[in-house]
């Protein structure tokens, strides 16, 4: 990771070519050392940087025995859905001793985004920065450097094991043994205090905190100590700023924010920052909190790890909001709008083609014959769009889509849920208990204008769930509790400046509004960001056709495509 100034404009379009071998690193966190899966080496990941308008190229060489694939979180990959990454989705998997190189261009888009690993739960350690510097100078002003700020979770056990053993027995997860700031969970673990994520800064000056969420399993709020933040971009989109004592990212989103270092410090001349999670499940959890610090430049000369206190529990930032604060949520989200000036103009579709109202739940699986599930009251869990729990094919979605294969059974995503019930307010043990399992897809035409209405449930667990759309971005024209009124809530959308994003926080027991026009060719994943629920199936696939002309068409696959 890195602090810097920043990258001045580029004219001129360039290629970017770079190699990324997977590969497995002994790593030491928490007391003890283990293998890590990692690319180059490195945890988190190389930053990849940038401008937009340039092409890049990424061979993956997989030197490990699994299969493996990395997505670039948030790159809209016009025409070019072969490198989106997601196993299956878009691609098989490249196997053990093999290499495919992802080659895109960076179009229309500006800011932060992250680039990860999209097979099984290789994103627990897999992940890392992708920035894209504008041509035009920020619509803020300038700070003097920029700090990424990415979030993670530290597994000591082996992840694979994790999810085989969850899908085997139906039950939930292990969680995992702490968040990570760039990699280093902070004082509050064992045997971290040294494994601790500290960034000078220089009194008075305004930095660019680029602030990722790439934790496998959990939104996470962050503060940092009697500094206020203010918002300028979400998911690589410039926003109308505002200040905040705090933010909530939700995994896949990332965050861009100005911080002054305007304070007066004590002699350590620290400032804690701080993550914990937004919790909404039913059986609440704390992984307690990972902590790294801004540390003023001044003349003192003591070891940064030598200015932590005995106790650094009573650092925890005062304006970090507590776990169950879905108020403070709900305010944040409310404050986002998009910039929509002429450079940067809001495009938001004032009607739609179609609206598809999905139903995002977790559910409960009766049992199979001769098999023990340890889920609640001896069921499995599993999760489902539409009462569909996916179910990734082989070969690809896009392959099949490509070569003409796709049949009328498998184009059959149903447009609303097959038993329609109180989504929010029902008995959960009595309305949609099993979930069909399938891999059926929404297909619309080039360029309709889709409103997809997010709906939760209460079944099981009112849960905050980040759903993501590959390949689009979109707009978030509408949020709110509840059940989801066709006649009423429309009403008061917001078609003038609702935020601009590639994954959206459909809040605990309610739904979400969004609206994109559908014009990029090929096929692409829709699915929660909460591994877990990938996991169990909450997820579909999305196919957009081609459009009249030929720079509206999916271009061909690559040669070096892997096979399944």
């Amino acid at each position: 990771m890195f602090v810097g100034v920043l990258v001045p404009s580029s004219s001129a379009q360039t290629t970017h070519r770079l190699q990324f071998n997977v590969e497995w690193k002994n790593v030491s966190r928490l007391c003890s050392s283990k293998p890590l899966l990692t690319v180059n080496g490195q945890f988190p990941g190389p930053t990849i940087a940038v401008h937009e308008g340039d092409n890049v190229e990424v061979k993956v060489v997989n030197r490990v025995d699994s299969n493996t694939t990395i997505h670039w979180h948030g790159i809209k990959q016009f025409r070019t859905g072969w490198a989106d990454g997601p196993a299956y989705i878009t691609q098989c998997p490249i196997q053990g001793g093999k290499s495919y190189t992802y080659k895109f261009k960076v179009e229309g888009q500006r800011g932060t985004l992250l680039w990860h690993a999209h097979y099984g739960w290789q994103r627990a350690s897999v992940y890392g920065a992708f920035i894209i510097y504008p041509r035009l100078p920020y619509p803020f002003s300038a700070p003097k450097a920029e700090i990424p700020i990415i979030f993670g979770e530290w597994w000591n056990g082996d992840v694979d094991t994790v999810e085989k053993e969850m899908m085997k027995y139906g039950a939930g997860p292990n969680l995992s043994d702490a968040y990570t700031i760039n990699g280093f969970p902070g004082p509050l673990y064992p045997c971290s205090k040294k494994d601790t994520f500290i960034q000078t800064v220089e009194p008075g000056k305004t930095y660019l905190l680029r602030i990722i969420n790439a934790a496998l399993n959990d939104e996470l709020f962050f503060s940092v100590a009697n500094h206020t933040l203010t918002v300028v971009e979400v998911d690589a989109v410039y926003t109308k700023p505002f200040t905040t004592t705090a933010i909530m990212i939700a995994p896949g989103q990332t965050t861009n924010v100005l911080l002054t270092a305007d304070q007066v410090p004590d002699s350590s001349g620290m400032f804690a920052m701080a993550a914990r999670p937004y919790v909404t499940a039913i059986f609440p959890f704390d992984n307690t909190t990972t902590i790294g610090f801004l540390r003023y430049k001044q003349a003192r000369k003591t070891g940064n790890t030598k200015l932590i206190p005995k106790d650094p529990s009573s650092l925890i930032p005062g304006n970090l909001p507590e776990m169950k604060d879905t108020e403070f949520v709900t305010a944040f989200a409310n404050k986002l709008r998009s910039l929509g000036t002429p450079q940067y103009p809001c495009n938001v579709p004032k009607t739609f083609d179609k609206r598809v109202l999905t139903i995002v739940s977790l559910n409960l699986q009766d049992c199979p014959k001769n098999q023990i599930c340890t889920g609640y009251v001896g069921k499995s869990f599993f999760a489902s769009m539409n009462n569909q729990s996916f179910v990734r094919p082989s070969p690809s979605i896009l392959e099949s889509h490509y070569n003409k294969q796709i049949t009328s059974d498998l184009s059959g995503f149903p447009e609303k849920p097959p038993k329609p019930f109180d989504y929010t307010g029902g008995n959960p043990f009595t309305q949609n208990m099993n979930t069909a399992f399938g891999s059926k897809f929404l297909v619309v035409p080039y360029g309709t204008n889709l409103e997809l209405i997010l709906q939760g449930t209460s079944f099981l667990n009112t849960e905050n769930h980040p759903i993501h759309v590959h390949g689009h971005n979109f707009y978030i024209v509408g949020r709110g509790f509840g059940n989801f009124n066709h006649s009423k809530d429309p009403l008061n959308y917001n078609l003038v400046d609702p935020p601009e994003r590639n994954t959206v926080a459909v809040p605990t027991g309610g739904w979400a509004a969004i609206r994109f026009k559908a014009d990029n060719p090929g096929a692409w994943f829709i699915h929660c960001h909460l591994e877990e629920h990938t996991s169990w199936g909450l997820a579909m696939g999305f196919i957009v056709k081609n459009g009249p002309g030929p720079s509206q068409c999916l271009l061909p696959p690559p040669e070096d495509l892997p096979l399944c």
